[in-house]
């Protein structure tokens, strides 16, 4: 469905940002725009700003930002014409509907006609299980120990053997080559089509709406890779979603269990324990926590259930600072002697993983623990280790009361003298240990289409500033555009952004969401545009005679900067000749403003 513009900027205007953001992220009032902790990123100072007069948002740490719509595109995971139907219900306006046109369809249709392939796909492979082709899969289920009920509700299937059966199946469908190759599930190539997945037990994917977004397989017989994941596709984003988060969200639990594998989730929901999740072949990323926090707003707590080998412990080791960071406290079951939920569920029973998820061990302490089982503190030199390693992990906590009091919670179970450890924590934290700097900070650097960063030149940050000043102070628009024009923008980018402020100036509107509104489909793009609009909150510190001749000063610079460029690019006498007068006249220029 497609909405009109005058359609999007009303929506735009009846939702407020910042009641918006304030009923996911607690916001103070700090000079003319409000902060807090980014949701989009872990952190302990606030470097999230909104600003109630341009209705715009930019994290100074993330580099994320944009408008309303925006806002809730990448917090839900929505797309645009999702989150505008979201923002319209939210402030009670009913949408006009109308039949899109054929072009519009086309254009719009693309992620509707993944959501609907995949759900199309899950069902026909949870057919195929029900068939003789798929009799030993599913016999794999049963003696896993999964009941009918359990394969029903997680939506198990079968991928045939056939060569290319799925391929054909979503062809019949009227699905094309162009969506096929979109979806992840085909491989289309000049020898022909390909399924992706074939003789495997299947997993369907699910968004925290419980949309198929992707498709998990574990090979049958044998076989490599022994389990398999749909690569990332506009649907999906392994680095953000979580198998069985659909479920575990409906629970509203105090605490969450985190596992390793589909087996082990869909285990412990049988046996009761509807709020376990797990990563999706990778290890817990920092965007997989902020989801799980956000999404799983009661939870406080985060019991790691992952296994108990090596990798397993590795994996964990990984996952605390996470999600200590996002805010959950957490905690480690140990399934020993058994590997993981599964095993231990089917040895010890529902009631003992129970008792062991209840009484599970505090992360710290559990990894004190892990340190001191990799040395042997019969020997002084691996003793003194043991203790250095320990006073390193204590410095990560940067409040002295929560510090202190694992300093002594550590010191009484590995007996050891209380006051020697604290100075060694102090020590080491004194010297940097364990700790990382928060603030935000102006980034001077911008990146390359590749990703290589690239420092920008004395006129480029002019460029940036000034079009953050003019957009903060819209009524000196007449008297700068006396002396620069969207002409003397030489950074490709910055150009674009300066055609479309002036134009919005020229017609006495200063409307920055609107203008952010162009790049919510582009986010590096808006990235960069929301962090130029947010200068205001560093300018906010300057008198306004500092004001002004920062202003000035960037005019001057970029000035001379477009004069150079057309004086090395001039062709022919004339041309040389006037870019020579240009900058002449402005060593001549005499630059005031009124206020």
């Amino acid at each position: 469905m497609y909405y009109s513009e005058d359609v999007i900027a009303e929506v735009r205007q009846r939702s407020d940002i910042v009641d918006l953001v304030s009923s996911y992220v607690a916001l103070k009032r700090r000079g003319r725009d409000y902060v807090g902790l980014c949701p989009f990123h872990s952190e302990k100072t606030p470097s999230f700003s909104v600003s109630p007069e341009r209705q715009s948002f930019h994290c100074f740490g993330c580099g994320v930002g944009g408008n309303a719509i925006s806002f809730v595109m990448q917090y839900e995971n929505l797309s645009f014409p999702e989150a505008l139907r979201f923002l319209a219900s939210r402030a009670g306006m009913q949408l006009p509907e109308r039949e899109p046109s054929a072009a519009e369809k086309r254009e719009h249709s693309l992620k509707e006609r993944l959501l609907e392939m995949h759900k199309l796909a899950a069902t026909h492979f949870y057919q195929l299980l029900h068939t003789e082709e798929g009799k030993h899969a599913y016999q794999y289920l049963r003696q896993r120990g999964l009941s009918d009920e359990t394969i029903r509700k997680f939506g198990l299937g079968f991928s045939s053997k056939r060569p290319g059966e799925l391929y054909r199946f979503l062809k019949q469908r009227g699905y094309t080559d162009a969506e096929l190759r979109e979806s992840g599930l085909v491989t289309i190539e000049e020898r022909g089509a390909r399924d992706k997945f074939w003789n495997r037990v299947m997993f369907p994917i699910m968004d925290s709406n419980s949309r198929v977004i992707a498709f998990g397989g574990r090979v049958m017989g044998e076989g490599e890779p022994k389990y398999l994941n749909s690569p990332e596709t506009k649907l999906f984003d392994k680095s953000r979603n979580l198998y069985g988060l659909n479920y575990a969200r409906r629970t509203r639990a105090d605490h969450v269990i985190l596992c390793e594998g589909y087996m082990d989730v869909i285990a412990l929901h049988q046996a009761g324990f509807a709020n376990a999740v797990a990563s999706l072949g990778t290890a817990l990323t920092e965007q997989q926590v902020l989801h799980l926090k956000r999404t799983l707003s009661t939870a406080a707590v985060a019991v790691l259930s992952y296994d108990s080998d090596n990798a397993g412990i590795k994996a964990a080791r990984r996952a605390i600072p996470l999600l200590r960071g996002a805010g959950f406290t957490p905690k480690v079951l140990s399934m020993q002697p058994h590997k993981d939920p599964d095993e231990f569920i089917k040895a010890l029973g529902r009631e003992a993983y129970a008792e062991r998820a209840e009484n599970a061990r505090n992360a710290l302490l559990w990894e004190v623990d892990v340190i001191a089982k990799q040395h042997d503190l019969q020997d002084p030199a691996e003793k003194t280790a043991f203790y250095q390693e320990t006073a390193a992990l204590l410095c990560s906590f940067s409040e002295p009361l929560e510090r202190n009091n694992y300093v002594d919670a550590v010191a009484r179970e590995q007996m050891i003298p209380a006051d020697a450890l604290r100075d060694l924590v102090n020590r080491m934290g004194s010297a940097g240990v364990g700790q990382r700097s928060e603030q935000p900070q102006i980034r001077r650097e911008t990146r390359t289409a590749a990703g290589k960063k690239v420092k920008e030149s004395a006129s480029e940050k002019s460029q940036k500033l000034l079009l953050g000043f003019m957009a903060d102070e819209p009524q000196l628009f007449s008297q700068l555009s006396a002396w620069i024009s969207e002409s003397d923008f030489t950074h490709p980018f910055y150009r674009e952004l300066a055609t479309k402020l002036f134009a919005a100036l020229r017609q006495g509107k200063a409307d920055i969401a609107a203008l952010l509104n162009d790049y919510v489909e582009d986010l590096d793009k808006e990235k960069q545009a929301a962090a130029i609009f947010h200068t205001n909150q560093f300018a906010e510190q300057l008198s306004a005679q500092e004001r002004d001749r920062a202003i000035i000063d960037c005019i001057r610079s970029i000035k001379k900067d477009a004069a150079d460029q057309r004086l090395r690019q001039s062709t022919s006498a004339e041309e040389l000749q006037a870019a020579m007068r240009e900058k002449a006249e402005l060593q001549r220029l005499k630059l005031s403003i009124r206020r």
